[in-house]
């Protein structure tokens, strides 16, 4: 009786752990594209879209444009909004993009208060996901 007892424990004991797992695994991922004001210059936090060290949140406020100076009429615009055309203008412009310019557009985007449709930004979250997990961030 007291093994079954034991190894029924064990099981609840191992369930709770992966349900911790889970729900921490969650929170990072809502949390992936907010930056915590205190990341050391050290090592990304990995808690925003691109790494701060190589783009997204320095205290250079310059905007850089990718050929995309037409993006900025998008400024302020809630992407659920967009038309079919200005969502294709988002679109031609990711398309354009070569990987390694991604995390800097969307640093752009950022500073020019252009906020990215779903899926493109789903896309650019995996292309910058890839980056990291290759070391080029």
């Amino acid at each position: 009786m007291i093994p079954l007892i034991l190894f029924v424990l064990l099981g609840l004991v191992i369930l709770v752990l992966f349900e911790v797992r889970a729900r921490k695994q969650a929170r990072e991922q809502d949390a992936e594209v907010s930056a915590p004001a205190g990341t050391s210059d050290e090592g990304c936090c990995g808690q925003h879209l691109v790494c701060e060290r190589e783009t997204l949140l320095q205290t250079n406020a310059e905007i850089i444009y990718y050929d995309d100076e037409e993006l900025d009429a998008l400024a302020g615009t809630d992407p659920e909004n967009f038309t079919k055309e200005q969502h294709q203008m988002v679109t031609d412009v990711f398309q354009s993009l070569m990987e390694k310019d991604v995390p800097g557009w969307c640093r752009s985007l950022q500073l020019r208060n252009i906020a990215l449709p779903q899926d493109i930004r789903e896309e650019a979250l995996m292309i910058v996901r890839e980056r990291r997990t290759k070391g080029v961030l």
